[in-house]
């Protein structure tokens, strides 16, 4: 039986549905006889449906979205140097 310690380490990844069956059985088991913890997984939960909601209603704006797209395609281009044996120019 976890603690509530151990359960609360793995609401995460409980969340994500990133435990082994024998994990997720773990944590549900905890939830079922701790209310602390069942608060703390609501809690947990509802805050990531609210950031996930509010991502996906925000947009970058296009002049960051620009400068994202240049550095990452010089990021691209100096690792493709590096590969070739090219030595990399200080920008």
């Amino acid at each position: 039986m976890l603690n509530c310690e151990e359960c609360v380490e793995r609401l995460y990844p409980f969340l994500d549905r990133e435990l082994s069956e024998e994990e997720q059985r773990d944590v549900r088991t905890h939830l079922g006889l701790c209310r602390h913890c069942q608060h703390r997984f609501r809690f947990e939960g509802n805050m990531l449906r609210f950031v996930g909601e509010v991502a996906r209603a925000t947009s970058c704006p296009d002049e960051a979205r620009r400068r994202i797209e240049r550095e990452l395609d010089l990021e691209e281009a100096s690792i493709a140097c590096k590969k070739e044996g090219g030595v990399e120019l200080p920008l």
